[in-house]
């Protein structure tokens, strides 16, 4: 490893969520909390030398207190975030030019209780949320799967017991499978693995 460094001033990097490779750069959905929540998009190349920033986004009029975006890819320069909210939604916002402009934020079809989400673009093109499925408390913790980022189906309970289930990180390995993490009740990490394709 090479020593580290800071990002230059007023860059935070991805903020939870995983960045998205586009091109030969990455995109890094970020956010700040000190002065309201604000979620913004930050681009860097691969050696994270050169770094530029888009936003903050926001409603109009302003809606949302959002952080801590997720990205899916869509096809052609199709991008969507998914966002955490304190007002009982995911929030979510689109560019159609590869993460270099967006839309104002606007709310998706999905409750959020104020808690984290993370989500995917699968093998099959279906894309995956993992999320909590209600505006208050942080169970049950659910999958949901849509094929346009859209019109989500939830499709199975992670957890479903009284509890804390939150901070979901989510992936796809070669073989298929996809594995998710979360926090188990504040106590330890859980960690699950589906067959997609039985969802």
């Amino acid at each position: 490893w090479s020593k580290g460094r800071r990002l230059p001033a007023g860059y935070l990097g991805p903020i939870r969520s995983k960045p998205a490779t586009i091109g030969n750069r990455l995109l890094c959905g970020s956010s700040t909390e000190h002065d309201g929540w604000r979620v913004h998009m930050e681009w860097t190349d691969f050696s994270a030398e050169r770094w530029e920033k888009v936003g903050p986004l926001e409603s109009k009029p302003r809606m949302f207190d959002a952080i801590q975006p997720t990205i899916l890819i869509h096809a052609g320069d199709r991008v969507q975030i998914l966002c955490r909210t304190r007002q009982g939604v995911v929030a979510e916002a689109w560019s159609n030019d590869g993460g270099k402009t967006w839309s104002p934020l606007t709310a998706a079809t999905l409750p959020n209780p104020n808690a984290g989400i993370d989500a995917i673009r699968v093998a099959d093109g279906r894309f995956l949320l993992v999320y909590n499925h209600t505006t208050s408390g942080r169970s049950p913790l659910n999958v949901a799967t849509s094929h346009d980022g859209v019109r989500w189906v939830p499709s199975v309970a992670l957890e479903n017991q009284p509890g804390e289930y939150s901070y979901p990180a989510v992936i796809q390995t070669q073989d298929g499978n996809v594995h998710v993490t979360y926090t188990w009740r504040r106590e330890r990490i859980k960690h699950v693995v589906l067959d997609p394709t039985r969802l």
